[in-house]
């Protein structure tokens, strides 16, 4: 790495401390949540943001929107929201010169740099995979035609995991392409006071600019050159490989699961190793930046049997189990 480009990266760098800072501004707690948004967007991922009610998800995702000076869309799925009503449609035009009419795609609130999927769990299947390749591909294809979504691009999604009635759970595959699945919790008692102290009143707080797309799409380049040992890429194929009843030398893993991990999984907690690793401003991964991301890449990639459910296991316990040994 030449020095001109060493000096433009770790300028960046120490503009992350910032952007928190930035966020911090609107969002009373709720840091490792965030920490892994932004995890998720260095490593060119998306993420599935699970928590109940009231606890700021689209604030969050939005003020998030802000800081970058990105541009940024709310998606809010229902029941009966069409896959045209995310990717866009075809509308009739006519050309007042010659009088002749076309076709004209109308592009949908997919083209943006964050998507803000509310409440995915609660349209059909059907509009889901609309996800999927948007997701998987960076592209739309409609009629025959692909149009390149911008980048960078995000999508985080959100999911209520109380109310279960009227919701169509996402398919294991669907699943598998969130890079995290992040679970938020209730604020501690003190964080709480401040939300009621700081949202009631009359001060707004103003949000400054900290980076631009183009920013992130360089630390997005960066991320993947910060080095990762062989013996820590080592270490995430076990554990990745150990989440396998048929692979597995722990008993809980093959008392409990289903099945395990994909390869996918390895990849990712690679990938957002280094990610991580370039947030806390280092350029090479440490077995403190592989514990932390296992939870939120591996707890949507490995199936419980019902034994484990009726028992009242989830897979942060195995998880847990697997990290010990």
């Amino acid at each position: 790495m030449e020095t001109k480009e060493l000096h433009h990266y770790k300028t960046l760098v120490a503009k992350l401390p910032l952007l928190k800072k930035e966020i911090a501004k609107v969002i009373v707690g709720q840091q490792a949540a965030i920490d892994e948004i932004l995890i998720s967007l260095l490593a060119g991922g998306h993420c599935l943001l699970e928590g109940v009610p009231g606890l700021a998800k689209t604030l969050m995702v939005s003020t998030l929107s802000k800081a970058l000076d990105m541009k940024f869309k709310r998606i809010q799925f229902t029941p009966d929201l069409m896959p045209g009503d995310i990717v866009g449609t075809e509308i009739l035009e006519e050309d007042h010169e010659t009088g002749k009419k076309f076709f004209k795609f109308n592009r949908g609130p997919i083209f943006a740099n964050i998507v803000l999927a509310d409440e995915i769990n609660r349209t059909p299947p059907k509009t889901q995979a609309a996800l999927l390749e948007a997701m998987q591909e960076y592209k739309v294809t409609y009629a025959g035609t692909n149009y390149d979504l911008p980048k960078p691009f995000l999508i985080i999604a959100t999911q209520n995991p109380i109310e279960q009635a009227g919701t169509y759970p996402l398919p294991e595959a669907q699943l598998d392409r969130f890079l995290l699945y992040i679970k938020l919790g209730y604020p501690s008692e003190n964080e709480e006071l401040d939300v009621l102290k700081s949202t009631t009143g009359t001060n707004k707080p103003v949000l400054q600019t900290i980076m631009t797309d183009n920013d992130i799409i360089d630390l997005q380049k960066l991320t993947r050159q910060v080095h990762i040992s062989e013996e820590l890429i080592v270490k995430i194929n076990h554990i990745v490989r150990a989440t396998r009843p048929a692979t597995t030398n722990s008993t809980y893993v093959k008392e409990w699961c289903e099945w395990g991990a994909g390869p996918r999984a390895g990849q990712a907690l690679v990938l957002c190793a280094k990610a991580r690793a370039v947030l806390n401003e280092r350029f090479s991964v440490l077995p403190e930046d592989i514990e932390a991301l296992a939870y939120p890449i591996l707890r949507h990639r490995i199936a419980l049997n019902f034994r484990a459910e009726a028992e009242g296991i989830s897979t942060d316990d195995v998880i847990k189990d697997l990290l010990k040994k």
